[in-house]
């Protein structure tokens, strides 16, 4: 009896172990998760084809079309002008715009044009009494000398006997010493060659100038030129004439301008051509940075993106059936910085706007 109590209270201790045993797994066995499907959102639009203009991006540094560095070939005293010789100083065509003083070489020349005087002089009785029929021109010739005027040109010779005669008397070689030193007098006065603005100045009044000194810039400020440097693949592109939008790097200011002229060199480094704009503004400035769009050509049935859609840069997302992602293969025909011309994609295909991490064909997704 006491057996058979010993064993059904084994058999009761047993089971109840095992079923505390498997209540205590349970019990510390934590939920599977369950995971739902998480369909993204993306954002789209329509293809539209059309013809999209290829413009191409540059900018550079205005410089004046006529300018010029004023140097001198003489050496003297800077004299005090009408108009002081100072950066921002504006001249007219013709206008002195600086002075050196003369006084030592115009003495000069003063002997010289005495002397060539006396030879003509000396030669009047010979030729009187030689050459009759020439002699009243050589006389007219003398009393229209003026010796604080430009020596006047020297009379026709009638025969190689009245020439032969004259250069014997050394009136030749007199009368070109002459015409030299008043080239040379010319020098100590420089004036404007058109209408601008002084740029840079770097003597002042009462400065010994020497001979090769710069002394200055001058500009026109009317008429401006930008040079830009193209992709040697858009060469082609290029054509005298063709229009280019120009503004500042603000954008506030916008200028039109045209190309003028196209290097037919290609930079070894770079491999970049460079072009040249002509613009005209009251309100631009020598130095001043523009940014320039050249209007190339127009591509036809074409479409303009954003750069960063691009996968690989020969592909696109699509959506196809409002829910399916598509990789689509197209052709790029131009990158700029930020956007790229493409073609390949047919009108009403939805395409992405903006890019979607972890896209892949296939992947279905949700149209905002």
């Amino acid at each position: 009896m006491r057996k058979n109590i010993l064993a059904i209270l084994g058999i009761v201790t047993v089971i109840g172990a095992v079923f505390l045993g498997k209540y205590l797994i349970d019990k510390n066995q934590k939920p599977k998760p369950k995971f739902e499907r998480q369909i993204k959102t993306v954002f789209v639009k329509n293809v539209e084809n059309k013809d999209i203009p290829i413009v191409l991006s540059a900018s550079g540094n205005l410089t004046a079309k006529n300018k010029i560095e004023i140097f001198s070939e003489v050496q003297g005293v800077l004299k005090q002008s009408n108009k002081l010789f100072k950066a921002g100083t504006n001249y007219y065509k013709g206008e002195t715009l600086l002075s050196l003083n003369n006084d030592e070489f115009y003495a000069s020349l003063q002997s010289q044009k005495s002397n060539l005087y006396n030879l003509i002089t000396a030669v009047l009785p010979d030729l009187r009494l030689d050459y009759p029929v020439e002699f009243s021109k050589w006389e007219s010739y003398l009393k229209g000398f003026d010796m604080n005027k430009s020596t006047p040109k020297l009379p026709n010779f009638s025969s190689d006997k009245e020439k032969y005669f004259i250069s014997g008397r050394g009136i030749l070689t007199a009368y070109y010493n002459v015409k030299n030193l008043e080239v040379r007098l010319s020098k100590y006065q420089i004036r404007a060659p058109f209408s601008g603005i002084l740029t840079e100045a770097l003597v002042s009044p009462g400065s010994l100038v020497r001979v090769g000194q710069k002394l200055g810039e001058y500009i026109d400020p009317r008429v401006y030129e930008m040079e830009v440097s193209i992709n040697s693949e858009f060469a082609d592109l290029l054509k005298v004439g063709n229009s280019v939008a120009l503004s500042n790097l603000e954008k506030t200011k916008k200028y039109l301008g045209k190309v003028v002229r196209v290097n037919g060199k290609v930079d070894q480094v770079s491999q970049t051509i460079k072009a040249y704009v002509d613009v005209k503004h009251p309100d631009l400035k020598e130095g001043m940075f523009l940014e320039a769009n050249l209007v190339a050509k127009s591509e036809a049935n074409a479409i303009e993106i954003p750069r960063k859609l691009l996968v690989d840069n020969i592909a696109v997302y699509t959506v196809k059936n409002d829910s399916i992602l598509s990789l689509v293969t197209i052709h790029p025909v131009y990158f700029g910085d930020e956007n790229v011309v493409v073609k390949g994609l047919e009108d009403n295909q939805k395409i992405l706007t903006q890019v979607l991490p972890g896209a892949f064909e296939g992947m279905i997704v949700k149209i905002n």
